[in-house]
């Protein structure tokens, strides 16, 4: 029974200072480098500037640099929305159309 006892209390000891001795995860992360397109035109600017300030809060240019290439409006009317109405990005419905109308242009 004492050896027992013994036993418990060392692995209670050696558990708590295992978890005193874990330090928290941190991660740094690189500067960006990638960078949305330039928009073809000027007719696409507005759009340009509100993807810059909303889609690059949440993710990478690079996301939609991987889509495929001249995939057209609708598939690019689709990618806002799901980012709006699936994932909450805080997007008005004239930006959406904007950022729509720039990605199709752009990309």
């Amino acid at each position: 029974m004492i050896k027992i006892a013994a036993f418990t209390a060392s692995l209670a000891l050696a558990i708590s200072g295992t978890a005193a001795l874990a330090a928290p995860d941190s991660y740094v992360l690189l500067e960006p480098t990638a960078q949305l397109r330039a928009p073809p035109d000027a007719s696409h600017g507005g759009g340009f500037q509100a993807a810059q300030e909303s889609c690059q809060t949440c993710h990478s240019p690079d996301y939609v640099a991987m889509q495929p290439p001249r995939k057209g409006q609708a598939f690019w009317n689709s990618e806002v929305t799901k980012m709006v109405k699936v994932y909450h990005a805080p997007i008005e419905e004239a930006q959406a159309k904007a950022i729509a109308a720039y990605l199709d242009a752009a990309y």
